[in-house]
């Protein structure tokens, strides 16, 4: 799994330098607002809320804009219908890609999704086509500095984790969906606090892109992507080379 984690860790200090505040908290109240609609408004009761709301406050969203998205996911105030759709397609040199939206309009949506794949060399394929090279996993990342690598990873795998990966910046533990709150709830209670957390859709396997050219226009489509407010997650299999300069 390498070329996933490689990749959060490049978003991650890539979005410590350009990340545009506005869209991210966006995308953070739209997911709590569907996760409020779904389970109701009390994150004890409710474990897609209670990750949606430790998302947005690993983001420094205000506490104003998550009371507001907790109150609109209720029903108080104007909210739009919000629903989750799944794009799949190809990247340059086949790499599979996976786009997770929260939209309250798919005829705005899916051009978007198709013109971003079609401007970088990429298709925007059928239900079906690539989805099934990934696998729904739970996902906590842990900055290095933390713990012991050796420690962390008993602690984790004693109490859910189904893998452990680790690299110069963060541990990253990977579990089964069923044990991921569990999971979660049990590295909080040791104090660890995460830069990532959440359920993600992991690749089961790896492609790798040959030309700069192409590469460049992977990462052009991820960030174009990305960039759009009805886009939530960006999900690929590319093994990304870990001598990768994205400046």
């Amino acid at each position: 799994m390498s070329g996933h984690n490689k990749w959060s860790t490049i978003k991650h200090k890539k979005g410590k330098e350009d990340a545009k505040r506005g869209k991210i908290f966006t995308k953070l109240a739209r997911s709590i607002i569907v996760a409020v609609k779904e389970g109701g408004a009390d994150p004890e009761y409710n474990p897609s809320l209670k990750t949606a709301i430790e998302k947005a406050k690993a983001e420094n969203m205000p506490n104003d804009n998550i009371e507001r998205a907790l109150k609109k996911g209720s029903g108080e105030g104007s909210a739009s219908n919000y629903e989750t759709i799944i794009y799949e397609g190809y990247g340059t040199e086949g790499v599979a890609v996976v786009v997770e939206c929260l939209t309250d309009n798919r005829n705005r949506t899916a051009p978007d999704v198709r013109h971003a794949f079609d401007k970088h060399g990429g298709n925007l394929g059928q239900s079906g086509s690539v989805l099934f090279m990934f696998e729904k996993k739970g996902l906590i990342e842990i900055t290095t500095e933390q713990a012991e690598e050796d420690e962390l990873m008993d602690f984790a795998l004693e109490n859910g984790a189904s893998d452990f990966e680790s690299d110069e910046e963060v541990y990253t533990i990977y579990s089964e969906v069923s044990e991921f709150i569990s999971l979660r709830d049990a590295l909080q209670e040791k104090g660890y606090t995460f830069t990532a957390c959440d359920l993600e859709y992991v690749p089961t396997n790896y492609s790798q892109i040959s030309s700069e050219e192409n590469i460049k226009k992977m990462i052009k489509m991820i960030d174009q992507l990305e960039d759009n407010d009805d886009v939530q997650n960006v999900y690929h299999n590319w093994d990304v080379p870990e001598n990768l300069d994205i400046d």
